[in-house]
């Protein structure tokens, strides 16, 4: 087996928990890892991981790690709310003729999604002109969850009449920022970020047209819904107490309209507690996302990411590492790609090379 040579950028959460799968793995040779955090330069990777040292220090300098010549940069940068850092660094690699695989901005998911600003998409397709080099984007929702598992089930079907792709998650233990794009947490009256639908669309919403592509068909509208629960109760979270009146819950929906009717669907039912939002769809496990065609035949799948090793690690953190890992499992697969921007649509079944050892 011959590994392939990876760069590393972000010892965040995801970033951290990737490394420590590198490290050991017979597919792939950890040869560098790039920080924007100068306190984190010149440290030990391994202790930055919470692991042993490993013997490399981690740096910020982007010509340092080009240096190094790897088959990739796998990035677990900031989100897309980092837009122009982002394509700044990916930019850099791509010009070089390094291929990059990264789960930070999501709406690049699909490329060709025309909510995807001109100044978002240019500067990489010229990069990757110029540097021979190919560009992929994953993630879990928006990526792998409503792009990958929806479509390798329609796959098996004669007829799709509908496919809703759906989250179905109890943020309880999330600490992450929900109150600023979601609302969960402010009062009922308060608009969030994501509530107006061209935002909705651009964050979330790329597998859509992507789904609709992939069958065949071209969309004649995406809309989407929003509700909101309020708890009467207070309810304890990860981030403090929730106080009574304020919104627990949120579920929405991006709807792909095609001759007059959503026939592709994702949804999002978000809440804090398991009590909250009692009436709204929930997996048969908690934390799980569920793809759910209404066809020839119909299919129901739930997927849960879950850590078993008795670490104690929930399963957001189960489904960010599988997020990450899916971007890092995809190099060989992006290394064959001509150059240019990759999707899921363009790469073959990716089974995990040296994952049984």
């Amino acid at each position: 087996m011959t590994s392939k040579r990876i760069v590393v950028w972000g010892t965040g959460f995801v970033g951290k928990m990737v490394i420590a799968e590198i490290i050991g793995h017979p597919a792939f040779e950890l040869v560098g890892v790039g920080v924007s955090n100068p306190e984190k330069v010149g440290r030990d990777v391994g202790e930055l991981c919470g692991l042993d040292p490993i013997g490399l220090s981690a740096t910020a300098d982007i010509d340092e790690l080009i240096a190094l010549q790897p088959d990739a940069l796998v990035h677990y940068g900031p989100t897309a709310a980092h837009a122009d850092e982002n394509i700044a660094l990916i930019g850099r690699f791509l010009r070089a003729g390094v291929d990059v695989c990264s789960t930070a901005m999501t709406p690049w998911v699909w490329p060709e999604m025309k909510q995807n600003p001109p100044t978002w998409i240019d500067p990489i397709t010229e990069a990757c002109e110029v540097g021979q080099a190919s560009c992929f984007t994953t993630g879990i929702d928006p990526g792998f969850a409503n792009d990958l598992f929806p479509m390798t089930l329609m796959g098996l079907c004669g007829e799709v009449r509908t496919v809703r792709a759906s989250e179905l998650l109890d943020y309880t233990n999330y600490e992450g920022d929900y109150e600023f794009e979601m609302g969960i947490g402010m009062p009922a009256d308060h608009t969030p970020l994501l509530e107006h639908p061209d935002m909705l669309i651009m964050a979330w919403g790329a597998t859509v047209p992507m789904i609709a592509r992939a069958a065949g068909i071209e969309l004649d509208d995406i809309t989407t819904t929003w509700e909101k629960w309020v708890t009467p109760v207070e309810v304890k979270t990860a981030k403090g107490v929730l106080e009574p009146g304020n919104v627990a819950a949120v579920r929405f929906t991006i709807n792909g309209i095609y001759d007059g009717e959503t026939r592709i669907q994702l949804e999002h039912v978000n809440r804090v507690g398991e009590g909250s939002a009692p009436d709204w769809p929930t997996g048969n496990q908690n934390d799980v996302y569920r793809v759910d065609i209404e066809g020839s035949p119909s299919i129901s799948q739930e997927t849960a990411f879950r850590f078993t090793d008795g670490s104690g690690r929930d399963a957001a953190a189960a489904g960010c590492l599988a997020t990450g890992l899916r971007a890092l499992n995809a190099v060989p697969a992006v290394n064959d790609c001509p150059p240019g921007w990759v999707t899921a649509l363009d790469l073959p079944l990716i089974p995990g090379v040296g994952t049984i050892r």
